[in-house]
């Protein structure tokens, strides 16, 4: 994906308050040979491109100056309760950069698997995203896991997800995590209706 960004001249809370106003979102581009730079960025174009995945896990080309940089969306502040950017980081990369970046999980055949398809599971994704160490050019967009095999019962874990060469998964010292699991469906029970006494109190004879 690529985006323009501006140069930014003037710095500070005011100043970007006042950048706000008028539309755009202060930011800032760091790492690899060049010093930290302060940019702005169309603030409409910036929300738009947040909404979709590849903006937060892919390597980016970023415009600045006439020159296009390869960049990767490091942070992002939001605005309390408005729908507006507070201020962006991105991360210069290269070939050689190495970095450490959460990417999300797709999930696929599930509907297929004999858990859903035979046993009617249902799938628990327990989780959504993945923290992954590799080469900036090797990072995936995506991790996929297939569910295609998956069983009654069965329990999907890190160790499962296959990685493409130069991935691996960062653990911070955890051990095999659980990454979805396949639940069985709960069988409704039905209560049985309340059967009225024997006695009739309208036959009985007032004292």
């Amino acid at each position: 994906m690529q985006f323009v960004a501006f140069e930014r001249a003037k710095q500070g809370t005011g100043a970007s308050r006042r950048l706000r106003n008028t539309g755009r979102a202060p930011g800032i581009v760091f790492g690899g040979e060049a010093p930290a730079a302060t940019i702005e960025l169309d603030h409409n174009a910036l929300w738009h491109a947040l909404k979709k995945e590849a903006f937060h896990a892919s390597i980016l080309d970023m415009e600045l100056g006439g020159q296009v940089q390869k960049v990767l969306l490091r942070d992002v502040q939001y605005h309390p309760y408005k729908p507006q950017v507070l201020h962006v980081d991105f991360q210069r990369v290269d070939d050689k950069t190495r970095l450490r970046k959460k990417v999300p999980l797709h999930f696929i055949n599930e509907e297929n698997s004999p858990a859903v398809k035979t046993d009617k599971c249902v799938v628990n994704h327990v989780m959504t995203e993945i923290e992954i160490e590799c080469l900036a050019t090797q990072l995936p967009e995506h991790i996929t896991v297939d569910l295609g095999e998956c069983t009654k019962g069965a329990t999907v874990h890190t160790g499962d997800i296959k990685l493409t060469k130069g991935v691996k998964l960062v653990m911070h010292g955890r051990k095999d995590l659980t990454v979805a699991t396949m639940v069985e469906p709960v069988e409704e029970v039905v209560a049985a209706p309340v059967v009225a006494a024997a006695d009739d109190k309208k036959g009985k004879k007032k004292k």
